[in-house]
Parts: C-alpha cells; structure tokens; sequence
C-alpha cells in the first residue's frame, strides 16, 4: 500500500466504495431503492466495478 494512494485515516477498501459510488453517479446506476437515476445495478455490475475499483486504489500504475 503506497503512501500517495491512500488518504490518511481511510482504508483502501472504503476509497474503493467512494469511487463506485462516484462512478455509480456517473454512468446514471442506482446502487440503492432510493433516487431518481434511470438504470439499477446489478449484483455483477456492482461486484465488478468495485472490484475494478479497488484494484485501481491498489496499483493506479496498473490501470490501462
């Protein structure tokens, strides 16, 4: 775990929730019942993306 990866006080794992979240906005998915985004994710998409996610936190070097 690098130093410049991780912000003080914040895991890797809750880093790599933030960014789903933010991507969840993003891409219009609806991660929860509540809101007026226009597409559900599902269990895979979520399970990928933030696996996807905390792979980039992990090694940003290794994103393509």
């Amino acid at each position: 775990m690098s130093d410049a990866t991780v912000t003080p006080g914040r895991s890797e794992a809750d880093i790599a929730l933030t960014l789903l979240q933010i991507i969840a906005d993003a891409e219009k998915k609806v991660l929860h019942t509540a809101g007026t985004k226009t597409t559900n994710a599902d269990r895979k998409w979520i399970l990928d993306t933030y696996a996807e996610c905390l792979r980039t936190i992990r090694n940003p070097s290794g994103r393509e």
